[in-house]
């Protein structure tokens, strides 16, 4: 997608260019022509050396370099139009040279910043790479799930820090995480590289959840027992939430291991699921004998489930107030995962004056109409099972009657 940018933007920088050439060509045609009708009075020509100036403020370096190349040429012709006018000898001379000396460093100077340009632009483009290659965007559906993510990074300039959240398919369910790192800069995203790591590759094959939790943390505890900072030691740890959402029974099932609660959008109400038994945030294992109880909720289709981090619910206004979450989220009452992701994050950068202190990430999920339709068959089907296994008692007793009476 990186690739594509780069082309329109040159055409639109064109276009306008070529507009704006219009005033520094204005600008030397108007100081000849000024100077070459006045008879007598002060020379003009040395005020030619603003039209390179000007140029390098919005044109190119081979724009800039023919504007002051043009200027000379003008300076040249202004003085051989009225030589009585004009001091001769050194002085012209010392016009000319100042004249060269101000375009060759303008135009050195633009093709400096020209350069530092694209090698930004190539840093932001393997910046972008990296993001998608560590926290990949969710797809919009994922199994019977519509889903739809947010990352807002607080540092300028910057796509990814130590927020994170993934999402892993297993037979018949869809395992999905949220976390945020302790800390900023290239240690947390090491950090949170590390972590995503793991969960993917682990999670299709821990079979229950808090065996995949138990896994996460011991991955945590192994990576900061030599962190990139020593003096880091003993200070990071990733807070987190694990879900495990079945795709044929209508509830969800999460682990929380020092995280914000998600929120659960049901009939215009908004419900804080509120974990009965936290646990420590991962990295912190050692310190305690952690028992990683599932929590069990019911997640009908039509509800909205929204996941976020701690940078969304403790971003601050000018005045000091935290952004009111379940308000806004109440006050958004229906939609789909997309238009609430979209709206809490411009509600969100409105609420701070466009700048985050910390990164704050949302993932919304909810099931897909289709959803519906699989959780009728799958009851449909266990029903038919059981009139199946009735049925076949029946048949059974019916035979062992039958041959008692032969008998």
């Amino acid at each position: 997608m990186s690739l594509r940018w780069p082309i329109p933007h040159r055409q639109r920088s064109w276009r306008t260019s070529d507009a704006l050439l219009a005033l520094p060509l204005a600008l030397i045609a108007a100081i000849a022509l000024v100077d070459a009708l006045t008879p007598n009075g002060v020379p003009l020509g040395p005020l030619l050396i603003v039209a390179p100036a000007i140029t390098a403020s919005f044109a190119g370096t081979f724009l800039t370099g023919v504007i002051g190349a043009i200027s000379v040429v003008a300076l040249l012709v202004v003085n051989l139009t009225h030589p009585e006018h004009h001091l001769s000898g050194m002085y012209f001379d010392s016009q000319i040279i100042s004249l060269l000396v101000v375009t060759v460093i303008v135009t050195l100077f633009r093709y400096l910043r020209e350069r530092r340009g694209r090698e930004l632009a190539q840093v932001r483009t393997v910046s972008e790479a990296t993001q998608r290659a560590l926290l990949r965007p969710l797809p919009r559906r994922i199994g019977p799930l519509w889903v739809a993510s947010v990352y807002l990074a607080a540092e300028e300039q910057a796509l990814i820090g130590g927020d994170l959240y993934a999402a892993v398919r297993t037979t018949d369910a869809t395992r999905l995480i949220i976390g945020d790192v302790m800390g900023k800069g290239l240690t947390a995203v090491g950090d949170a590289a590390l972590l995503l790591g793991a969960f993917r590759e682990a999670g299709h094959r821990q079979s229950t959840l808090p065996g995949l939790v138990a896994y996460l943390d011991h991955s945590v505890r192994w990576n900061l027992a030599e962190p990139t900072e020593q003096e880091e030691a003993g200070e990071s740890f990733i807070t987190a939430a694990v879900i495990d959402i079945p795709d044929a029974l209508p509830q969800l099932r999460m682990v929380t291991c020092g995280h914000p609660p998600p929120l659960l959008l049901r009939d215009r109400q908004v419900r804080t699921l509120h974990a009965t038994c936290p646990a420590p945030p991962l990295g912190l294992g050692e310190l305690t004998v952690p028992d990683y109880h599932v929590d069990t909720f019911t997640l009908l289709p039509g509800d909205l489930l929204l996941l976020h981090t701690d940078g969304v619910v403790e971003a601050r206004n000018g005045s000091g107030a935290f952004y009111p979450l379940v308000e806004r989220v109440a006050a958004w009452a229906q939609g789909n995962p997309p238009e609430l992701v979209h709206h809490l994050s411009e509600d969100l950068l409105a609420h701070v004056g466009g700048r985050l202190a910390d990164d704050a990430a949302m993932i919304a999920i909810q099931r897909t109409p289709s959803a519906t339709a699989a959780l009728g068959d799958a009851v449909a089907a266990a029903a038919r099972g059981a009139v199946k296994t009735q049925r076949k008692a029946l048949n059974h007793r019916s035979a062992g009657v039958a041959w008692w009476l032969h008998a």
